[in-house]
């Protein structure tokens, strides 16, 4: 299961997606989640789908990489569906004891599902086409304009940055652990879900110290480099628009005006 985790990795491709500035993907990224919550049906979803697997395409990013990292959130899309499904008031469709499904609560776990799926399908994706280091330079580049007001813009896209590749690296510790544990006659598969839960309690200690080794490694290592933060720093590689990310910026924009058209459209009918 931890090998299905796939979030904060780098897929390496040389498709159009990965060639974008980091700058337009990031905005992409913010625009895609905003016009997520301001869907009012299924229709915008379903145009939301078919943004995001046109992206997908055009990444090259295979769809069964993408699936495999959503194995290890099921339990939290299944969760979110049973709460919604029997909290929600409304006309009841089925009774089962004291639980109640109702139409409304049908309707509203389908849609805060599809809206979970789609929101961790497609933010997924900028990670997947974007390298952590040009990912942090378009923090950066996007931030910058609050340093003038004392905003620590490069700190904040750097520790951003480390967040995400740390989540790879912890991966691979625990998947190690877990194995020189079962070398050792650890059982991790057998049993109930408790059972599994706390079979999982003796992997923590070790990864937090293998976390925090590897914390220290990096310092040292960005101490031993003289990083001194992000004032006087200078890039190699300097960013700028081209006319594909031009031609992003305006599918963006097609997008979002559907979307927009789309709520105020049902706003008016429904």
């Amino acid at each position: 299961m931890l090998r299905d985790i796939t979030l904060g990795q780098y897929y390496p491709k040389d498709s159009v997606i990965h060639r974008l500035d980091p700058r337009v993907k990031i905005t992409a990224v913010l625009v895609y989640i905003v016009m997520l919550f301001l869907v009012r049906d299924f229709t915008g979803y379903g145009v939301s789908l078919l943004a995001v697997i046109a992206v997908t395409a055009a990444s090259g990013v295979p769809f069964r990489f993408i699936l495999r990292g959503m194995r290890p959130i099921a339990v939290i899309i299944l969760l979110t569906f049973i709460l919604n499904l029997f909290l929600y008031p409304g006309t009841i469709l089925l009774s089962l004891g004291p639980l109640h499904i109702t139409e409304q609560g049908l309707h509203q776990a389908l849609f805060m599902v599809c809206r979970l799926v789609l929101l961790i399908f497609g933010t997924a994706l900028l990670t997947y086409t974007t390298k952590p280091m040009k990912l942090t330079d378009g923090m950066e580049s996007l931030m910058s304009p609050l340093s003038r007001f004392g905003f620590p813009s490069h700190e904040i896209a750097i520790i951003m940055s480390i967040a995400l590749r740390f989540i790879p690296m912890l991966v691979q510790e625990a998947d190690k652990i877990m194995k020189a544990q079962q070398a050792r006659g650890a059982d991790f598969e057998s049993g109930n879900i408790v059972r599994r839960v706390k079979s999982l309690m003796p992997l923590f200690i070790p990864l937090f110290v293998g976390a925090f080794r590897i914390a220290q490694d990096l310092a040292m290592a960005m101490e031993a480099r003289c990083y001194r933060g992000g004032s006087g720093r200078t890039r190699l590689h300097t960013m700028k628009l081209e006319k594909r990310d031009g031609a992003a910026i305006l599918l963006l924009s097609a997008y979002a005006a559907v979307i927009l058209a789309e709520r105020v459209l049902s706003g008016m009918f429904f």
